[in-house]
C-alpha cells in the first residue's frame, strides 16, 4: 500500500540508502526472492545476461536517481523508474546484432500491464517479438525468437497510477550468438538454367508456358536463365504469367538468342489487356521474322534488352492492349505501338516509334518521336532527371553467380551499357541469403540483421512479421515474380530511413486480414537526405484481391526523401477471386510523404479513395496510368465531401512544388454508369506545381469526368471513348 499520494523518490548522498530500503519494502512480496529470473533459460538459450552493463536509455526517468542504467547494472537493489504517463520505454544496446531468445523483467511494484518486447538492428525500426495486455508484474520470464542489437520494453499501459519501474532488465541470447546463416547456394527447382549446348531448351520453355499461359492467379513462379553464348535454332520462348526470362551475361549482348521471346493473347481471344506479371531482361534477340512480339499490359517490363530488329507491342490481330514499360534497351528497328493505349520508354535507344493511342511517353530515349501531345499523343523529355537501373543476376568469368548493382545516373540519355559495361558494383552470391519457399520472415530478418542481402527464388512467401531492411545499400531482389503475402495484418516489407536500399522484382499480395500498409519505405517522420544514394523500388508490384480476398489500408507509403519509384503497378483487383467493393477493400494506392521523390512509370488502379496522394515537396512523376475503381455501387460511395469522386492523382494543398508529365486516367463504372467525377487530377494552384500532357477517358460512356484537372479541361461525354486533354496546367 502506498503511504502517500506522492511517488516515493530515491534521493542522493545519505538519503539514498534509506530511500532504497523503503522502495524495496514497498516492492515485496512481488520481489521477495530478489532474483533476476524465476527459472533457468530456455533450452539452447545462453545463461549470461547480455544486457548487463550495456548502455541503456529510456523515454523518461522519474528523477535523476532512477536512471535507465540502474536496470542493467546487475544490482537488484537499484531500479529505473519512468514518468507517470503512457507510453514509456526502456532499451538496451547489446553492442552487436545477436539472436535473442529470452527477456527477463524484474518489476518493482510499479509494473507494465500492456507492453511489447521489441528488437531493432539500428535503434530506429522495431520488430515486435512479444506483446501482452495482461502483464502480471513481479518476475516475468518470456521466451522469444528474434534478432537485434537493441532490445526494448515498450510500455503502453501501466499497471498502477505510477510509472514503469524495473529492478533489472535481462536479455539472454542463443549460445555463441546463434549459428550464422549461410550466404549463396543453389537457386531451387523453379529456376531453369540453359546453356547453348543444350538440345531440349524449346521443350522445357514450352512446358513452362503450357502451365503458365492462362495461370493468371496461380501460385507457380518461374525464372528462365540463359548463360552467355549464342542460341541458334529459331527458339521461340513464349512467356506466360509469373515467368521471367533473363540473360546471365554482364551485358545484354553477352547472351544472344537467334529467335524470339513472345507474348501474345491467344489465351484471351486476342485481348492483351490482362497479360500481366512477366518480364524479360539482359538479352539480345535476332527475331526470326525481323520483329519480336511483346503484347503486354501492366507489370510486364522489358529491361536491358537489345532487339536486333523491330518490336511489335500489339497482339496478333491487333486486339486491345494496355501496357507497358521499357528501360535501358536498344531496339534497332521500329517499335510498332499499334493498339497499345499507353506506354512508357525510359533511357533507351530506338529506331523509331509508330503511332500512338492515348498516352505514349518517353524520357531519355534516343530516336524518340518529338514532343507533340495530344496529336499524336507523344510526351517526350530529352533526359531522365535521375535514374538507376535494376540490380540483376549474372555469371562472372569463373562461372560464379553475382549480382550487379548499377550506379545512379543524372540526366540520363540512352542505354547505360552504350560504352561498355554499366557503371556500378558487383556483389558475390555469398553476400546474399538465398530465400526459398518455406523460409520464415524471422529467418529473412535474421539474415538481414547478419548483414546479408536477400535473393528470393521463385515462389510464394507468407510472412507473419514485416521483412525489415535496416542496413544502407541492402539489395532485396526477387526472381520469377517472387511473392510476399502478409499474414495477420502485418506490413509485408519495410525499410529504415537509410541510404541506397534496392527493392526489385517482387509482387506483394495482400492477405485476408487487413494490413494498414503493405510496403513502407522509411518510417513515419523520416527526414534524412538521400539525394546522393537514393532508395529505389523497381518492378515491385502490389495486388489487393484477385488471387483471393485481400484487404489493405494503403498499398505503398514512401516516407524517405529522394526515393525513386521506377515502374510499379499497384492494383486493387477488378477481376479474379475475392473481388468486390467490400470484399477486397483498399483506400489508397501510393502515398508519398518524402521530399524529392521521383516516379518513372507509375501504374496505379482501382483504389477506393485516392490512387495517388502526394504531400512531399518537389515530387515528380514521368508517366502515370490509372483506372478509377470500376465497382463503386453508386455516386454516394465515391463522394468526397463536396467533390464528386476521389481524384486519381491528388497533390495536397500544402505542397508548393510538384511536376508531372504524361498522366492519364480512365473511368468505367460498370456497376452504376451514371456516376460522375468532378476531375481526375486535383492540385493546389501555385506557380511551383505544374502538369504537362494530361488526359481523361470514359471507357464506353460508363461514367464521365466533368473536368481533367480541378475545374480545367472539357468533360468527357457519350460512348466514343475519346480523351479530353489538357496540355499544360496551370
Amino acid at each position: 500500500m502506498r503511504l502517500t499520494s506522492a511517488r516515493p523518490r530515491t534521493g542522493t548522498s545519505a538519503l539514498l540508502g534509506l530511500a532504497l530500503l523503503a522502495a524495496s519494502a514497498l516492492a515485496l512480496p512481488a520481489n521477495a526472492t530478489a532474483a533476476t529470473t524465476t527459472r533457468s533459460a530456455a533450452a539452447g538459450c545462453g545463461t549470461a545476461d547480455a544486457a548487463q552493463g550495456r548502455p541503456a536509455t529510456a523515454s523518461s526517468t522519474e528523477n535523476a536517481g532512477l536512471p535507465a542504467a540502474n536496470a542493467v547494472d546487475g544490482n537488484t537493489g537499484t531500479r529505473w523508474s519512468s514518468a507517470f504517463s503512457d507510453p514509456q520505454w526502456l532499451q538496451v544496446d547489446l553492442g552487436t546484432t545477436q539472436q535473442i531468445c529470452q527477456v527477463v523483467l524484474n518489476w518493482e511494484a510499479a509494473y507494465g500491464k500492456s507492453y511489447q518486447l521489441q528488437t531493432s538492428t539500428d535503434g530506429t525500426a522495431w520488430t515486435t517479438l512479444y506483446s501482452t495486455s495482461s502483464g502480471t508484474g513481479g518476475n516475468e520470464t518470456i521466451d522469444v525468437n528474434g534478432t537485434g542489437r537493441y532490445v526494448r520494453m515498450n510500455g503502453t499501459a501501466r499497471g498502477t497510477q505510477y510509472g514503469y519501474s524495473l529492478w533489472e532488465f535481462g536479455v539472454h541470447t542463443s549460445s555463441g550468438g546463434g549459428v550464422p546463416l549461410p550466404g549463396g547456394g543453389d537457386l531451387g527447382p523453379n529456376v531453369l538454367v540453359f546453356d547453348p549446348g543444350m538440345t531440349d531448351i524449346q521443350a522445357k520453355v514450352d512446358a513452362v508456358f503450357a502451365k503458365q499461359e492462362s495461370n493468371q492467379f496461380g501460385t507457380d513462379r518461374y525464372a528462365l536463365l540463359f548463360k552467355p553464348g549464342t542460341y541458334n535454332g529459331g527458339l521461340n520462348a513464349q512467356i506466360g504469367f509469373y515467368t521471367s526470362v533473363s540473360g546471365l551475361g554482364l551485358n545484354p549482348d553477352d547472351t544472344t538468342i537467334n529467335g524470339d521471346l513472345t507474348v501474345d493473347a491467344g489465351w484471351f481471344n486476342g485481348n492483351a489487356t490482362q497479360n500481366f506479371w512477366r518480364s524479360a531482361e539482359n538479352l539480345a534477340l535476332n527475331p526470326v521474322n525481323g520483329t519480336d512480339r511483346w503484347a503486354v499490359a501492366q507489370a510486364a517490363p522489358l529491361r536491358r534488352m537489345h532487339i536486333k530488329g523491330g518490336l511489335n507491342l500489339s497482339p496478333a490481330g491487333y486486339g486491345w492492349a494496355s501496357g507497358g514499360y521499357i528501360a535501358d534497351s536498344r531496339v534497332d528497328g521500329q517499335i510498332g505501338n499499334y493498339s497499345q493505349q499507353q506506354w512508357y520508354t525510359r533511357d533507351s535507344s530506338i529506331g523509331g516509334f509508330s503511332n500512338g493511342v492515348w498516352n505514349q511517353t518517353f524520357s531519355g530515349v534516343q530516336g524518340a518521336p518529338a514532343q507533340s501531345f495530344p496529336n499524336p499523343p507523344y510526351t517526350t523529355l530529352g533526359s531522365t532527371p535521375v535514374s538507376r537501373e535494376k540490380p540483376y543476376l549474372y555469371l562472372d568469368g569463373g562461372g560464379n553467380y553475382r549480382v550487379f548493382v548499377p550506379a545512379k545516373r543524372t540526366d540520363a540519355v540512352g542505354v547505360s551499357w552504350a560504352n561498355g559495361s554499366t557503371p556500378g558494383s558487383s556483389l558475390p552470391l555469398s553476400q546474399f541469403y538465398v530465400v526459398k519457399p518455406g523460409t520464415t520472415a524471422a529467418t529473412m530478418n535474421a539474415a538481414l540483421a547478419q548483414g546479408l542481402n536477400l535473393l528470393f527464388t521463385p515462389g510464394v512467401y507468407h510472412v507473419d512479421q514485416p521483412v525489415t531492411v535496416n542496413r544502407p545499400d541492402t539489395v532485396v531482389l526477387g526472381l520469377g515474380l517472387a511473392t510476399l503475402v502478409p499474414d495477420n495484418g502485418v506490413t509485408a516489407l519495410r525499410t529504415a530511413d537509410v541510404d541506397g536500399i534496392r527493392l526489385a522484382g517482387l509482387l506483394i499480395d495482400a492477405g485476408a486480414v487487413k494490413s494498414p500498409v503493405l510496403l513502407q519505405i522509411g518510417p513515419d517522420g523520416a527526414g534524412a537526405d538521400h539525394a546522393a544514394d537514393p532508395t529505389t523500388m523497381q518492378d515491385v508490384f502490389v495486388r489487393v484481391g484477385g488471387a483471393g480476398a485481400g484487404s489493405a489500408g494503403t498499398a505503398v507509403v514512401v516516407n524517405s526523401n529522394s526515393t525513386i519509384v521506377d515502374h510499379t503497378w499497384l492494383w486493387r483487383a477488378d477481376h479474379g477471386t475475392g473481388v468486390g467493393w467490400d470484399v477486397n477493400p483498399a483506400d489508397y494506392g501510393l502515398v508519398v510523404h518524402g521530399n524529392d521523390v521521383l516516379a518513372t512509370g507509375l501504374f496505379v488502379e482501382h483504389f477506393k479513395k485516392y490512387d495517388v496522394e502526394w504531400s512531399g515537396e518537389r515530387g515528380r512523376t514521368i508517366f502515370f496510368q490509372n483506372e478509377i475503381a470500376y465497382d463503386a455501387p453508386n455516386q454516394a460511395a465515391v463522394q468526397n465531401g463536396g467533390t464528386r469522386g476521389f481524384a486519381a492523382y491528388k497533390v495536397d494543398d500544402t505542397v508548393r512544388t510538384h511536376e508531372g508529365w504524361g498522366l492519364g486516367s480512365y473511368c468505367y463504372f460498370n456497376v452504376d454508369p451514371t456516376i460522375r467525377m468532378d476531375h481526375a487530377f486535383e492540385t493546389p494552384v501555385t506557380p511551383g506545381v505544374k502538369f504537362h500532357d494530361l488526359l481523361v477517358v470514359s471507357l464506353g460512356g460508363d461514367g464521365q469526368f466533368d473536368h481533367v484537372v480541378n475545374s480545367t479541361g472539357a468533360a468527357t461525354s457519350g460512348t466514343s471513348t475519346t480523351p479530353s486533354n489538357v496540355v499544360s496546367f496551370p
